[in-house]
């Protein structure tokens, strides 16, 4: 009979280690759906902003380059120049005095300025400017063809648009990593924080549920609302902008879980110790600014310097980035991208055994 009751008693209490965890879990949800100004950042703004980007960085006609013609107004020579390069269903070009065209360069407003000298043309332009140096190119080609210049080679032309070239293409893999990056570390760390600074944990502290239980409650919680967010920018992207997710929509979601268990593994090791909310934010952004700079949310982080491309490959949020681009652009598969995926799962993994071990209770 001793035997059998404490069977019992440690079956019971083995059943009931779990009960916390989904207990804790819930109530996590509901406190999260309480709170209006969190359900609008997670899934509000992420789609308001794909929306205002989308229309920016729209494909379009391309916008006609600006050439400035260096010169009085009276000039004729001048008044022809503009009008040949005109001609050109590429540039629109203007008669300026060298005052106003030093300014116009200086300014950005034009991107070459070309000066008429007898027979002769000078160029000045920026060359640290990509639009001038293309600038440079175009203007040279419609002066050489207007003086009977003709091409020795013939070439032929085949244009191609087509979705996952496009701006919004690169941005929204960006924006669902930078969301959760965001919802991961401000969503978990205030709320621990302010629950420490209220004295609420010390109470936790004092209940049989076990500290790893309180830890995964948040991560879980975030889980269970994570594929809303994703969901909910994809379908208004492919909704407004024809955006398609060309790889496996079941790689697609097991690196939302990964990346939602790394960033949720980040924010619980950024708040396992601070006691105030200036303590915590501060902690947070000198965690989330190198990545929102670095990571190639809004362009490629290919465009810096190469000696610090190790450091940037290294972040959480550029690897994230680079799976997501790779699954959604490129039908990508995820033994292709292991390396990403490794530092992935190297940070979730430290972060929370970390946070685990010097989390305070207050």
């Amino acid at each position: 009979m001793i035997a059998e009751a404490k069977e019992t008693r440690a079956s019971e209490v083995k059943s009931q280690s779990l009960h916390p965890l989904f207990e804790l879990t819930a109530m996590r949800v509901r406190e999260f759906l309480r709170e209006k100004e969190a359900v609008f950042w997670v899934f509000v703004f992420p789609v308001l902003m794909t929306f205002a980007l989308g229309i920016a960085f729209r494909n379009t006609a391309p916008e006609k380059t600006p050439v400035a013609i260096e010169a009085s107004t009276t000039d004729t020579r001048a008044s022809e120049l503009a009008g040949v390069l005109s001609r050109s269903e590429e540039i629109t070009a203007t008669v300026v005095t060298p005052d106003e065209a030093s300014r116009a360069l200086r300014s950005g407003k034009v991107s070459i300025v070309v000066k008429p000298q007898d027979d002769t043309f000078e160029y000045r332009f920026d060359p640290t400017r990509p639009e001038s140096r293309a600038a440079r190119l175009l203007v040279d080609d419609v002066l050489q063809r207007g003086k009977g210049r003709t091409d020795v080679a013939q070439i032929a032309e085949q244009k191609v648009t087509e979705p996952g070239a496009r701006y919004v293409d690169f941005l929204v893999p960006g924006l669902i990593g930078m969301n959760m990056m965001g919802s991961g570390l401000w969503g978990l760390g205030f709320t621990i924080v302010i629950a420490r600074s209220r004295k609420l944990l010390k109470r936790f502290a004092a209940t049989p549920m076990r500290r790893s239980h309180y830890l995964l409650s948040f991560m879980l919680s975030r889980l269970i609302f994570l594929v809303l967010e994703v969901a909910a920018v994809i379908v208004f992207a492919a909704l407004a902008f024809g955006f398609t997710v060309r790889g496996s929509w079941l790689s697609l979601g097991l690196i939302t879980v990964l990346g939602g268990f790394t960033f949720s593994g980040i924010g619980l090791l950024v708040a396992a110790r601070p006691t105030t909310i200036e303590g915590v934010s501060g902690l947070m952004n000198f965690i989330m600014l190198p990545m929102w700079l670095l990571s190639g949310t809004f362009f490629s982080s290919e465009r810096f310097p190469e000696v610090l491309q190790p450091f940037i490959k290294a972040l959480p949020l550029t690897a994230l980035n680079d799976v997501l681009r790779a699954l959604m652009n490129e039908g990508a598969t995820l033994a292709s991208m292991w390396i990403p995926i490794s530092v992935l799962l190297a940070w979730c993994l430290i972060s929370f055994v970390v946070a685990l071990k010097i989390f305070k209770w207050q």
